[in-house]
């Protein structure tokens, strides 16, 4: 005879299981099917953007390409492809796979999103740079178009991502910056940086460890296979040709690049005083903001007058109040160094 306590045992186990199974909005077999689905999603619009900058790049995306690009195999890659061309978002020629114009609209519609979450994370938080483009890649395919317009209101309708690249319109438009990489320059060219790439990862974490930054002014000491040479904020610096061919100038053909300022507010002892030239375009979000609330815009006069016995903070008369910065602060505002004290 059945031991009913048993029975009833098994039974509440067995619809136990039943609910989480199958529990509305919450069930384990819905949450897989939603994972299944963003799964699939997050292929296709991975795809989309690897034809869209194989086409940007004159070199149309194959099913080798796209398979070492989303790390799946040769077969995967095969069934992606095909799934694209189900949606209508992308067909197949003779030298690669290309975009319609519906996979074209819907590839500029992730590469804008991701941009604008770049530039929230540079600007809005104190995560390091090497760490934005993987945030804005799990963040992107999480949002819809509204929600991207909603995230460009909020920061102000940037036009540019923290490295350089052009932000997407939501129309869909996309501006073209002319610009060489380094690699491509001679000895003695001067310009203007514009864009740093920021993949692969490992790369990008170099060109962050050097310091580079957007706007930073180069001139080109020597080039050759080992390296290139270059002066860049008063420093000399070289980068291997991997790196290098990864950083974007704006030529400057004919102009001489103004020496660019290589004394900082941490330089200053105490009684000196000098001009604020600019804050470092490395320092970025709210320690950029704060600096500026604090009144650290060009022209601006400032005295070292207290220092601690670490030096570590100092304080600072700016603008009439006397403001401790740290020093790490202090480096990065950019002064125009003068002999005498400036009054």
């Amino acid at each position: 005879m059945a031991n009913p306590a048993l029975a009833l045992l098994v039974f509440t186990g067995l619809m136990a299981l039943l609910v989480l199974l199958f529990w509305p909005r919450r069930g384990l077999l819905l949450r897989l099917a939603q994972l299944t689905r963003m799964t699939e999603r997050v292929r296709i619009e991975d795809a989309l953007k690897h034809l869209y900058k194989g086409e940007h790049a004159h070199s149309p995306g194959t099913v080798e390409s796209l398979a070492g690009v989303l790390q799946i195999s040769r077969g995967k890659a095969m069934q992606v492809l095909g799934r694209l061309e189900a949606l209508g978002l992308a067909r197949s020629e003779p030298e690669g796979m290309r975009l319609t114009h519906s996979g074209c609209d819907y590839a500029l519609r992730i590469i804008r999103t991701h941009r604008l979450w770049e530039r929230y994370l540079a600007d809005e938080t104190g995560i390091a740079p090497a760490e934005w483009h993987e945030r804005a890649e799990q963040r992107e395919h999480r949002m819809n178009r509204a929600d991207a317009d909603q995230l460009a209101a909020q920061i102000g309708n940037p036009l540019y991502d923290p490295h350089g690249d052009p932000i997407p319109t939501a129309e869909g438009e996309l501006p073209q910056e002319a610009g060489v990489p380094l690699t491509a320059l001679q000895v003695g060219d001067q310009g203007t940086i514009i864009h740093l790439e920021d993949e692969p990862p490992d790369v990008f974490g170099r060109i962050v460890a050097t310091g580079l930054t957007l706007l930073a002014s180069v001139r080109v000491l020597s080039n050759s296979p080992e390296g290139v040479c270059f002066e860049v904020d008063g420093r000399e610096l070289v980068l291997e040709p991997v790196v290098a061919a990864q950083v974007t100038i704006r030529l400057l053909p004919g102009a001489a690049v103004r020496a660019e300022p290589t004394s900082t507010l941490a330089d200053l002892r105490p009684g000196e005083s000098t001009l604020v030239v600019r804050i470092s375009p490395a320092c970025q979000g709210r320690p950029r903001r704060r600096l500026l609330d604090l009144g650290l815009v060009p022209g601006t006069v400032v005295t070292a007058e207290l220092d601690s016995a670490t030096h570590d903070p100092i304080g600072y008369r700016i603008r009439g109040a006397l403001i401790a910065l740290r020093r790490r602060q202090a480096e990065s505002v950019l002064v125009e160094r003068v002999p005498a004290k400036v009054r």
